[in-house]
C-alpha cells in the first residue's frame, strides 16, 4: 500500500505528503479560487483567454495544479511563490531571455521544492531526464482515481 498523498505506479509526489499530511484531495481543495493567486499582480498574471485560464500543454496545467496544491498543504506561502516568479520574469525581460509563462513558472516551482526540501536537485535533474526520455510516457495522462482506468 503506496504511503497516503502518493501515486502507487510512479511516487510521482514524492516526499510532499510529509508536509502537514496528506496532501488535499478533490474533496478537500478550495472550491473558490485563492485571490491572491487568481488575481496575481500584472507582471505575473495567470495567461487568461475570455477569463479562463490557458495552458498550451499538459504539463503546463500540471505545473500549475502543482504549485497550487502544495500552497494549500502550507508547503510554502504564495507570496513566496508569487516573489520567485516575479523575479524569474524580471530576470528573463531584464537579459532578453525569451520564455513562455509556464517555463517560468515551473523554474519557479522547482527552485521551492529544492528550497523545502522535497526533492533533491540530483532527483529532480533525474525525473526531469526520465520524462525527457518519455519513461513517464504511458502513465502521464492517468491521474486520478487509480482504480478508475484512464481517469
Amino acid at each position: 500500500m503506496p504511503e497516503e498523498g502518493r501515486c502507487a505506479p510512479c511516487d510521482c509526489v514524492g516526499r510532499a505528503a510529509q508536509f502537514n499530511g496528506p496532501l488535499p484531495s478533490a474533496d478537500t481543495v478550495a472550491e473558490e479560487p485563492d485571490p491572491r493567486i487568481a488575481n496575481m499582480d500584472e507582471q505575473i498574471a495567470l495567461p487568461r483567454r475570455n477569463g479562463e485560464l490557458v495552458f498550451e500543454a499538459p504539463w503546463e496545467a500540471r505545473a500549475f495544479g502543482i504549485a497550487v496544491v502544495l500552497n494549500e498543504a502550507g508547503v510554502y506561502p504564495w507570496r513566496d511563490f508569487s516573489q520567485g516568479l516575479a523575479a524569474a520574469t524580471a530576470a528573463a525581460d531584464q537579459h532578453g531571455v525569451p520564455t513562455r509563462y509556464y517555463e517560468r513558472w515551473l523554474a519557479t516551482l522547482a527552485k521551492l521544492a529544492i528550497a523545502r526540501g522535497l526533492v533533491t536537485p540530483e532527483e529532480l535533474e533525474a525525473r526531469t531526464a526520465e520524462y525527457a526520455a518519455g519513461v513517464h510516457d504511458e502513465h502521464d495522462n492517468h491521474h486520478g482515481p487509480h482504480d478508475t482506468p484512464g481517469v
